[in-house]
């Protein structure tokens, strides 16, 4: 693993979504849910230009700096080295891992979306810090993928590589117990805080259950 990622930093992962957050800014969306628990952001903003982009990328970081929790940037290596971001996630369409490890810092981490078992296997020969498991539950923030991985699907994956499990789909307080008895690390989520009507309270409760297995 790259020294910038701690499995304990992977736990409860926020992936930023503005459409979800409706008139409320991410700053205050981030801000309620970093006070609620969570350990991780990613910034996945598919409809920003790249200035907006790296201006929402550094002010996120200056929120989130105080409290030693990294900064993800979804896709573009070139705003994660504007703003010194801790760490990148790339889907199966975006740049190479290996060409991303070339650019960035040794210490910035990779985490790499899969889809497929054959996914799961190239991984054993990339230079990534942890998988997102994706989708491992229907979703409506995320269509353009490949059919849900299921419970079943994650263990399968969990049997299949020692590499972090970050899964990411479909998850709230109602299966995140079962999605972290089935192999996961960490649970990434996006409408269940971005969405939520207080971001912090459901943080809180999700970081309950968590801590609790």
């Amino acid at each position: 693993m790259a020294p910038g990622v701690r499995l304990q930093a992977l736990r409860l992962y926020l992936v930023t979504d503005q459409f979800c957050a409706g008139d409320r800014t991410l700053a205050d969306v981030v801000a309620a849910a970093v006070q609620g628990g969570v350990t991780c952001v990613q910034l996945r903003e598919k409809q920003l230009n790249t200035r907006d982009f790296v201006a929402q990328a550094l002010a996120l970081k200056d929120l989130l700096a105080p409290h030693d929790i990294p900064l993800v940037i979804n896709d573009r290596i070139d705003v994660a080295l504007a703003c010194g971001a801790q760490g990148v996630h790339l889907g199966q369409s975006d740049m190479p891992v290996l060409q991303a490890r070339r650019l960035l810092p040794s210490e910035v981490f990779i985490g790499w979306s899969v889809e497929t078992l054959e996914d799961v296997a190239r991984s054993a020969e990339l230079p990534v810090d942890y998988l997102g498991v994706s989708p491992i539950f229907a979703t409506l923030t995320k269509t353009d993928t490949l059919p849900p991985w299921g419970l079943e699907g994650l263990r399968q994956v969990r049997r299949a590589t020692t590499v972090p499990l970050v899964a990411i789909g479909g998850i709230h307080v109602g299966n995140a117990r079962e999605v972290l008895l089935a192999g996961a690390d960490g649970l990434a989520v996006v409408s269940a805080l971005c969405a939520a009507q207080d971001p912090c309270v459901a943080a809180v409760r999700l970081r309950q259950l968590i801590d609790a297995v």
